[in-house]
């Protein structure tokens, strides 16, 4: 069977439903086919949460309404070859479609490193609604032992959930800290002696070299410094949580422009094949900080990509500006959180970086539980222009965060967030007196005065046109 669209869609993961959702919102009578391979849509970042067992691992799973209500057409079929000059797309049961217009959704996929062993059957990724299935059934097996591979975000949630199942945990990270690509090492004590507090065993500065494999399972992982941990091939298990990598084999060698990160769009999210558009983890993509390519595969990033590809789909016109990377985790009762560059990346990609520090309570100091707050605010000593933050808490700090990447967004410098209106209240906030972020801000300036450089403070501009 054959059908003709207006727009296909291959994918239905965040990037996707948006596309879909919006496009058939500003053109409510542009017909519309979206094709996913999964079973369902999931809420990827709930499910560590799943297998912690917090809730019922189908509360994951997204509803098809969330296409089918807005009167786009799904289909559950997995795609097997596309001709993208043609836009013409045959599934695996060998329909056909066309379009107008191609979206490209098709995200990306958790990375298995080519350690020896690594394809055993107890060796676990974490993505697929499969496979928050088979982690279940490790941790509901009787699994007495678990080694998670990569402590960024991903692995210390694992981490967490099989701790907290009472399983033997252990997270290896080659970096010599936990979250390399979230927090600079200053910003990391806390969230590493939390999770030794809660039994983890952190082995830093290790790569594994190989995991021991007999009959199809690993025994054994052996690793780059200290002791190999044994595992019980039938019940014990390995989860690797290492990076993701584009989901983009369909579309090689077909004349589009694609590098290692992704498909290569421009910023109203075209690939280099006319009318063919593509969003989401499956793209490469550059900073909105510095123009250069940087890695985002977020789902905070592929919403407004898809977005600005809807816009653009619909004859509106809007364009992308780039990742601002914005993200979070917790460490049990420790909440972190991250955007723009890191102190670390700041000096990698050339940027001479101002540092500055704020420390409050998250509540008023005289209120149950009022926890602590840490922010660490990074711009750029030519201009003043604030480039990243992070923050640490025992209270939430994504709005903390969000307030830091608005500001990149707009281009703000210390001055410009240092004279920041805010709000306070004993519940929600410190004194009146003293705001974290305000305070970091100011504490940056006082760094920058200090390297002696002669500058006038009612000269320095709030935003870098």
């Amino acid at each position: 069977m054959h059908t003709h669209a207006d727009v296909v869609v291959i994918g239905g993961g965040p990037a996707g439903i948006t596309f879909t959702n919006a496009l058939r919102k500003m053109k409510p009578d542009a017909s519309v086919i979206v094709l996913r391979p999964e079973r369902h849509s999931m809420v990827y970042c709930a499910i560590p949460y799943a297998i912690e067992g917090l809730f019922d691992p189908p509360k994951v799973f997204k509803r098809d309404e969330l296409v089918t209500d807005c009167g786009a057409t799904l289909v559950q079929r997995a795609v097997s070859g596309v001709d993208l000059a043609e836009r013409r797309v045959t599934d695996e049961a060998g329909d056909t479609y066309s379009a107008e217009a191609l979206f490209l959704a098709t995200g990306a996929s958790p990375a298995r490193p080519p350690v020896p062993g690594s394809e055993a059957a107890n060796v676990h990724t974490v993505k697929t609604q499969e496979d928050m299935e088979a982690l279940i059934g490790c941790v509901e097996g009787g699994a007495r032992r678990a080694v998670v591979v990569g402590a960024g975000a991903i692995g210390i949630e694992q981490a967490q959930a099989y701790a907290t199942r009472g399983i033997e945990t252990y997270l290896v990270d080659i970096a010599p800290q936990v979250l390399p690509a979230m927090l600079d090492p200053d910003m990391t004590a806390k969230v590493e002696q939390t999770l030794k507090d809660h039994a983890i065993t952190l082995l830093l500065s290790a790569q594994v070299s190989e995991l021991q494999v007999r009959d199809g399972r690993a025994f054994r992982v052996l690793l780059s410094q200290g002791e190999p941990i044994d595992l019980d091939p039938d019940k014990d298990f390995v989860c690797f949580a290492v990076g993701m990598r584009p989901d983009i084999d369909l579309f090689r060698d077909q004349g589009m422009e694609i590098v290692k990160d992704g498909i290569v769009v421009d910023g109203r999210m075209r690939t280099s094949i006319p009318h063919v558009y593509a969003a989401g983890d499956c793209c490469a993509g550059v900073s909105l900080i510095d123009g250069q390519p940087i890695s985002g595969k977020l789902a905070t990033n592929a919403v407004p990509m898809a977005k600005t590809a809807a816009r653009v789909v619909a004859g509106k016109d809007d364009e992308y500006p780039g990742f601002v990377n914005g993200a979070a985790t917790c460490a049990y009762e420790q909440r972190v959180g991250a955007t723009g560059f890191t102190e670390t990346l700041a000096r990698q990609r050339g940027f001479d970086p101002v540092v500055g520090w704020g420390e409050t309570t998250a509540l008023f100091p005289m209120m149950p539980d009022s926890g602590s707050l840490k922010v660490k605010i990074v711009a750029d000593a030519r201009d003043l222009r604030i480039i990243g933050g992070q923050a640490s808490s025992t209270h939430p700090v994504t709005d903390k965060m969000d307030i830091v990447s608005l500001a990149i967004q707009q281009r703000l410098t210390l001055k410009g967030l240092a004279r920041m209106s805010y709000s306070a209240q004993p519940w929600q906030s410190h004194f009146p007196a003293r705001n974290a972020i305000v305070q970091a801000c100011e504490s940056g300036l006082e760094a920058f005065a200090a390297r002696g450089e002669p500058y006038s403070y009612h000269a320095l501009p709030e935003c870098v046109i």
